[in-house]
This record gives structure tokens, C-alpha cells and sequence, in this order.
């Protein structure tokens, strides 16, 4: 049975194959053909890869947010096991647990947690890092758990990239547990990934804090310290969970998050993607906007022409190195039975505009030390409106650390002004985690603000 999508409308950011390239060029395992399906097979199959049976969330779920639904043994496709020593960079566990999606209802979300070899040096209970991936795609392959597995994928007609695995060996090398989402319909094959959809995100990240207390032999502890840690989409994220937490989730000591690179307005994303090598995000968007928002159905309907229908449907199931290779440089306005951009159609329809408002970040005030990061050259999630997501909280009375990447402009539309960023920027995102869960204080550089690029 394979993953379809129905068709949709609006947006959206992400990393890409420049940084999928650069991670392959350090990552020595390659992987891994999918698994061969008996023709008469019911297994679930995306883009010719068997997902494994784990993915398949059961008819019932747990009552409590966070609770586990199941756990196995996930080997790491970069570690080493050393009989009588342990695994390094650490022991993982595959887990699936529970969450409430954006119309509250119950939603199965995998992850992965990871136990550090190394000692926890900080005073305290090992502290807890839930890692939310920057854009995979909206494939069931190219789940981040499945990333850690299997760091490079390619079978002839998807390819994947566990790139979001550096920054999680990194986190690991200083003793800080690791828990990874997956969100809400990536890697579980019951429903399409909503892909950006601020609720289901950050409900997703709280969630898996919770659920790694519950992982068997985990070393955290309801006393743990928890930070949040995210980029593109993994921003978007992290930062609505730095909403949500103080009303969904009061009982985690979250002490911080790094929020990099927001796609806090899905409007002016959308914006800054369409055209660029990766357009294929509008169509993640747009999907993961449908499911969310089933109202959406009847404008799409109406609007959409056969190639852009055929497009959603593509990338239902395709990953960023599937988007970027298939969809490079094409304009929204090629998907309409007008001719109109998806901007332009979002500005004639009510419907939409509401629901971009509601997806907006910055109208809530986290109520813990954000440290929000932007390159001042990205054009794909534009560096204004995530500079102006930092205003907006400053202006809240947020505990605000604004960074920012300052570098020259690495290529219009090519990806490179976005994930560059991210590379430079990411030593010191890391350090500022690890000094939030040692309990070190910090401050904020809001009053600096208006002298900011």
C-alpha cells in the first residue's frame, strides 16, 4: 500500500541536497536498497523502499501525550560497538508515542532515542536535547529515525540523507541525551506528513521530551533538564513549542531553545521558495496544509491544474533530494489553472489567509531563553521574516539571544544562503544548548535589536 496525498495549497523552507552532499562527504556509511516486498505483500512501500512494520501505528493509542506505543532496538548506521565497553556515539531505541494533533485528536509520532556513551559532566540529572530535523521531505523513507539507520539512501528513485546526524553526534559527545522526532506523519504510514503546520510541530516536540522519560533504561529523568534544538523546519518547530510549552507542557524543566532559521510566516516563505531549487517545499506545504485543513480541498479543486495536482501527488512520497532534482526553478503559476502564483491566490481567498494567520509564530511569548538565529542572505526562508519573529518576541518580553550569520550571497535561489548558515552557525548554537542545560545563566541582546542586520 502506498502513501498518496490528496491535492493542496501554500509553502514552505527547508536543507537540501548542498548539505545532503556536504554530509555525505564526512559520513562513511553509505546505505541500503530497501528491503525486496513479496509481490502479494501488504506491507507499506514508498517509492519502491519497504518501511518497516514498526511505522505502522496500531487502531489505539495511549490517552496521555507523550506515552509510549512501542520501542526496538535501532542500530546506528555511523557507530561502533565495543563488546564489554559500549556503543558509540551511544545506544539507540526506536520509539513511537503518542501526540494530539492541530484538531486535538490523537496522532502517532516516531522517533529516536539516543543514550550518550559519554558521561554527563554538568551538575544534575543527564540532561535531555530533543532534536527537531530540519525538511526531510514527506515520504515515509525519509523519516530522520530512518536517517540514523541508514545516513545515505538511494535506490534509483528516492534518495535520502540523515544530515540532521552530525549535529545529533555532537550533541551526544558531550553527554547530553538525544531525542529525535520524526513529526507527525513522517515514517508512520497512517496519515500524509504535515509538513509545517505550527500545532502538529510543536506538539510533536513536547511529546517526544516526554516520551524519552518512558524509553526502558534511559538515564533522564522527570528531573532532567530539557532543550529544544532546531533549523529550517526543525526552527519553526522548536519555536512553537517555545510557545506551547508553558500551556501544553508545564511539567518539563525546558531551560532553552535554539530556533534557527523560522519559517515564522509561511506567507513570506512561500514567497521566497517559489522560483528557487526548492519549490518543491510549497508542495509539502500545501499538502501538509490540506490535511491539517480539509477546507483547503475545494480551493485546491478548483484551482490547481493537472500538472500542479500531479505534483503533490509526486512529492507526497518524494524526499528534498527527490524535490531538488525533479522541481528545480519552477514557479507556482505553472500549477494554476490561471496562471496566477499560490501568492496571488492567497490573497483573493479569505480561507487561506486565515488559515496562514493562524499558522503564524510570534503571537504567543515563549516563556523560556530563545536563541533565534537567521543569515542575513537567506532567501529561501527569508531572513526578514525570521528576524522580525525575534522583534515580535523581544517586544513580548522574551529572554531573546539574536544571531546574526552575517555572509556574502552565496547564489539567488540556489539553497546555499540557507544551509550555509547553518553550518557556520552551528558550534555556536550547540554551545549555547549545552551552557542552558549545565544551568548556566543567560541573558538577551534585545536592546540591541534596532542596530541589528
Amino acid at each position: 500500500m502506498a502513501q498518496h496525498a490528496s491535492s493542496i495549497f501554500v509553502k514552505h523552507p527547508v536543507r537540501t541536497l548542498a548539505t545532503a552532499l556536504a554530509v555525505a562527504a564526512v559520513m562513511p556509511a553509505v546505505l541500503a536498497a530497501p528491503a525486496e516486498a513479496a509481490e502479494q505483500s501488504t506491507a507499506v512501500v514508498s517509492r519502491g523502499v519497504e518501511i518497516p512494520e514498526f511505522y505502522n501505528p496500531p487502531a489505539e493509542l495511549p490517552e496521555a501525550d507523550g506515552a509510549l506505543v512501542r520501542t526496538e532496538p535501532l542500530p546506528l548506521g555511523v557507530g561502533l560497538s565495543i563488546p564489554g565497553v559500549g556503543s558509540l556515539p551511544g545506544t539507540a531505541t526506536r520509539v513511537m508515542y503518542k501526540t494530539t494533533d492541530n484538531n486535538g485528536a490523537p496522532a502517532a509520532v516516531t522517533g529516536a532515542y539516543i543514550e550518550p556513551f559519554a558521561a554527563w559532566r554538568g551538575a544534575g540529572d543527564r540532561p535531555l536535547v530533543v532534536v527537531a530535523p530540519g525538511t526531510m521531505g514527506q515520504g515515509d523513507q525519509c523519516s530522520a529515525s530512518l536517517g540514523l539507520e541508514r545516513p545515505i539512501l538511494f535506490n534509483g528513485r528516492t534518495v535520502s540523507v540523515g544530515y540532521e546526524d552530525i549535529g545529533i553526534y555532537r550533541l551526544l559527545a558531550r553527554g547530553v541525551a538525544v531525542m529525535v522526532t520524526d513529526y507527525v506523519g513522517l515514517g508512520t504510514t497512517d496519515r500524509l506528513h504535515t509538513y509545517v503546520d505550527r500545532v502538529d510541530g510543536g506538539h510533536a516536540v513536547l511529546d517526544a521530551a516526554r516520551a524519552a522519560r518512558e524509553v526502558p533504561d534511559a538515564s533522564v529523568t522527570a528531573g532532567s533538564r530539557v532543550a529544544l534544538y532546531g533549523y529550517s523546519q526543525g526552527g519553526g518547530a522548536t519555536g512553537s513549542a517555545s510557545e506551547l510549552a508553558a500551556t501544553y507542557a508545564p511539567e518539563i524543566d525546558l531551560v532553552g531553545a535554539y530556533v534557527g532559521a523560522p519559517p515564522a510566516d509561511l506567507r513570506a516563505t512561500a514567497q521566497g521558495i517559489d522560483g528557487s531549487a526548492l519549490v518543491a517545499a510549497l508542495g509539502w506545504t500545501i499538502n501538509g496544509l490540506a490535511q491539517s485543513d480539509p477546507e483547503l480541498q475545494p480551493i485546491l479543486d478548483e484551482n490547481l491544474n493537472a500538472k500542479g495536482k500531479a505534483a503533490l501527488e509526486d512529492l507526497s512520497t518524494a524526499c528534498v533530494g527527490d524535490g531538488i532534482i525533479s522541481y528545480p526553478f519552477q514557479r507556482s503559476n505553472s500549477w494554476t489553472t490561471t496562471g496566477e502564483s499560490l501568492d496571488d491566490i492567497i490573497e483573493r481567498e479569505p480561507t487561506v489567509q486565515a488559515i496562514m494567520t493562524e499558522q503564524k509564530l510570534g503571537n504567543l511569548a515563549p516563556r523560556i531563553p530563545v536563541r533565534l538565529a537567521t543569515g542575513t542572505e537567506d532567501d529561501i526562508v527569508p531572513h526578514a521574516q525570521a528576524r522580525q519573529l525575534a522583534v515580535d518576541w523581544c517586544g513580548q518580553g522574551v529572554e531573546v539571544t539574536y544571531q546574526a550569520v552575517i555572509l556574502p550571497n552565496l547564489g539567488d535561489g540556489l539553497i546555499t544562503n540557507h544551509i550555509t548558515p547553518l553550518l557556520v552557525d552551528q558550534t555556536a548554537a550547540i554551545n549555547w544548548i549545552t551552557d542552558r542545560v549545565k544551568g548556566v545563566a543567560t541573558g538577551s541582546n534585545c536592546a540591541t535589536m534596532p542596530r541589528q542586520p
